[in-house]
């Protein structure tokens, strides 16, 4: 299990955005099991993904938890 945080100039609506293509059909194709105005949470292949946003001090403190998609969890926060 994996859980980091990286701060992002974009808004939260993009980021959300960003994790649904990145982790939803036409990326990891993992199922989306909830979403919500600053978190969305995905789920298959025995493990899952929840990105939640914060705003902190101007910019936004993104976190990416996760099961069994550690590197994907990275590589996404690596393209923010």
């Amino acid at each position: 299990m994996i859980r980091i945080s990286r701060k992002s100039k974009l808004s939260t609506e993009e980021i959300l955005a960003k994790a649904s293509r990145y982790f939803g059909t036409g990326g990891e194709g993992l199922d989306q099991t909830q979403s919500g105005p600053c978190c969305i949470s995905f789920s298959g292949g025995g493990g899952y993904v929840t990105v939640a946003v914060a705003e902190s001090e101007g910019r936004r403190e993104v976190e990416v938890e996760g099961r069994e998609f550690e590197y994907q969890a990275k590589h996404f926060l690596e393209s923010l």
